[in-house]
């Protein structure tokens, strides 16, 4: 349950920089840059999704394979 939680607040905290990222960079007139700071804060937290499945579907694996 902790596990959980703490990947919500990892999301949440890098979807906060990412944020201030994208509206600084967008105040300097550098838009470009604010949408790639904003691709590259997705592709992370894409990242770190895509592994909490990974770790889901291996739980599941062993669950029902018996597997220790």
């Amino acid at each position: 349950m902790y596990q959980d939680a703490a990947i919500l607040f990892q999301i949440a905290g890098i979807g906060i920089i990412v944020a201030m990222i994208h509206t600084i960079l967008k105040q300097m007139g550098k838009e470009e840059y604010a949408q790639f700071a904003s691709l590259v804060g997705f592709i992370i937290v894409l990242i770190v999704v895509i592994d909490s499945i990974d770790e889901l579907f291996q739980q599941i694996k062993s669950v029902f394979l018996f597997q220790g």
